[in-house]
This record gives C-alpha cells, sequence and structure tokens, in this order.
C-alpha cells in the first residue's frame, strides 16, 4: 500500500470537554504520514491550554493549531483545507473520534478506486460519555437520496477527500452554518465529482447537549429547505407556495422509502450486517469504554 498523507482539519469553538478524544484518535493513525491542524475560534474554555499542551509534548509533531477570532465553523474549516498538505483530506469535528484503522481502510479503498473523489463509511452514534448508542451502516452512494432524504447518506466523520477537490477551488460556503456539508456534497455532486461508499464503521458521531445537532435542529432544517431548492431543478420551476411545499413533501417521502429499502434489502435490521466495525478508539490504551 502506497503510503499517502492525510490531512484532518477540526474546527474548533468551546469544546474542551471533548477535543482531547478527537486529537488522540487521529494521534492512534500516525503510522502513517498524518498532518492533525485544529482551527479554533478563540475558547475561552480552556481548549487552547490543551492543544498548547499536546503540541508542546514528544511525538505529536504532527498537530498544528491557530485560535484566532472567525466567521464561523464553515469559515474555520476552508482555513484549515487551504493550509493542509496530505494528499486524502478528513473533516472532524471536536467532538467527534475516527475508530482505529481507519486511516489504513480509507486509504486502501482510495487505491481499489481510482476514480473515486470522496469516499464515506459507516460510523457510529456515541453520547457525551464516549458510550456507544447506535451503530450507523450506510447505502451505496445515490445523488436523489442525498438531495431530497432528510438524513444525510454521506456522514462528515467518515467522509474523505482527494487533495484535488480543493486544488480545484472547492471549499465551504461561508453563508450556511448548520447544513454547509449539504450544500458541499451537493456541489461536488452537481461539478461532477465521484463519491464511493466503504462498508466499514470508521468514526464515532457524539451525541452531546452542546453540538449544533443538538441545540440548532430547526436551523438546520431551514438551511436544508435552502439548499434543496438551490439544487433541484423541479423546485426551482415552481413559485413558493404550497405546490412546491407539497412537491418537496413527496420527493422527500420517495427518498425516504428508497433509502430505508435498500438498508432493509442490505440486511442491516438483522443483525448479521456486512459492514466491519474497526476497533474503538481510547484515549489510554489500558483504559476500555464500553461501545
Amino acid at each position: 500500500m502506497l503510503e499517502r498523507k492525510f490531512s484532518i482539519i477540526t474546527p474548533s469553538l468551546n469544546q474542551r470537554a471533548y477535543i482531547e478524544d478527537a486529537l488522540h484518535s487521529v494521534k492512534n493513525q500516525a503510522y502513517l504520514p498524518v498532518e492533525h491542524i485544529v482551527i479554533d475560534g478563540a475558547s475561552t474554555d480552556g481548549t487552547v491550554e490543551v492543544l498548547r499542551r499536546y503540541s508542546n509534548q514528544p511525538g505529536w509533531g504532527h498537530l498544528r493549531w491557530i485560535s484566532e477570532p472567525d466567521r464561523g465553523q464553515s469559515d474555520a474549516l476552508n482555513k484549515g483545507f487551504r493550509l493542509a498538505s496530505g494528499e486524502i483530506i478528513g473533516w472532524l469535528n471536536s467532538d467527534d473520534c475516527y475508530r482505529r484503522e481507519c486511516f489504513r481502510s480509507v486509504a486502501e479503498a482510495f487505491e481499489r478506486n481510482p476514480a473515486a473523489h470522496v469516499l464515506y463509511g459507516d460510523y457510529t452514534w456515541i453520547d457525551s460519555s464516549g458510550a456507544m448508542l447506535k451503530v450507523r451502516r450506510e447505502i451505496e452512494f445515490n445523488p436523489f437520496i442525498l438531495l431530497y432524504h432528510r438524513v444525510s447518506p454521506v456522514p462528515t466523520p467518515s467522509a474523505f477527500f482527494r487533495r484535488s477537490i480543493f486544488d480545484d477551488g472547492n471549499f465551504i460556503d461561508v453563508r450556511y452554518h448548520y447544513s454547509m456539508d449539504y450544500e458541499f456534497f451537493l456541489r461536488l455532486v452537481q461539478k461532477g465529482y465521484r463519491f464511493q461508499h466503504l462498508p466499514q464503521v470508521l468514526a464515532d458521531f457524539r451525541w452531546q447537549p452542546e453540538s449544533k445537532s443538538s441545540m440548532y435542529p430547526g436551523k438546520q432544517i431551514e438551511e436544508r429547505d435552502l439548499i434543496v431548492v438551490q439544487y433541484s431543478s423541479w423546485l426551482r420551476q415552481m413559485p413558493h407556495g404550497r405546490l412546491r411545499s407539497g412537491l418537496l413533501g413527496l420527493l422527500r417521502s420517495q427518498a425516504a422509502l428508497l433509502y430505508w429499502s435498500q438498508k432493509f434489502l442490505r440486511g442491516y435490521y438483522f443483525g448479521s450486517p456486512s459492514s466491519r466495525v474497526l476497533t474503538a478508539n481510547t484515549r489510554f490504551p489500558e483504559h476500555s469504554r464500553t461501545r
């Protein structure tokens, strides 16, 4: 296997409670060339002290960070993407984690799929303490489902991008603060970039009370409703009103039926799915968590 360098971008703002898990989950992949770029938005909760402490320790030369005011998560991500030097780039929020052997699996999958530009795997839901709540297994990529289903089939923590995407000038739209990943993926599809599903659990998505997903679900829905009209040729042709809302509801119902039926046909609800679960990360090797 060719040793391709990974660049992991982590936007952060006042995530002292969780960022150490994210840092260690990247360091545990350091058997491959990796850089971890943390873009902090001037945290005041001790996050900066954590970053400074780790970056000054032996064995943490892969960690780079800056802390300064920014225009939000999208702006922070773009700063990191522009600093990245790796061939494979990941987006890891500061409260999420990678599973062990994740990078090796991703690098091998990109070698097997040279036409793929974006590779995404399966993931788990974990709670604020790190205990596993559920394994979320995804389906082969379908642009109709991506556009119309309310739940993204491309989970950000387990998504990886070839560097060529950013070399081509594709970055996060800073107008969006809650569904920026949704708009970014749709724009990549529109431009012809290819998505490939890897049936392995690669990452942990954390449900915690101060996350955007927990605090602002309504704002996420509002942004998604704006974005779907932007990318749907059917919806753009209709004036705003009941007819367009009705058509959107119908399209979303069709996308949901396709999504859940594909999961059903793949046996995801029968206890023996084909997706492999990589070993959970722990901050310290001698400490075992329930996952």
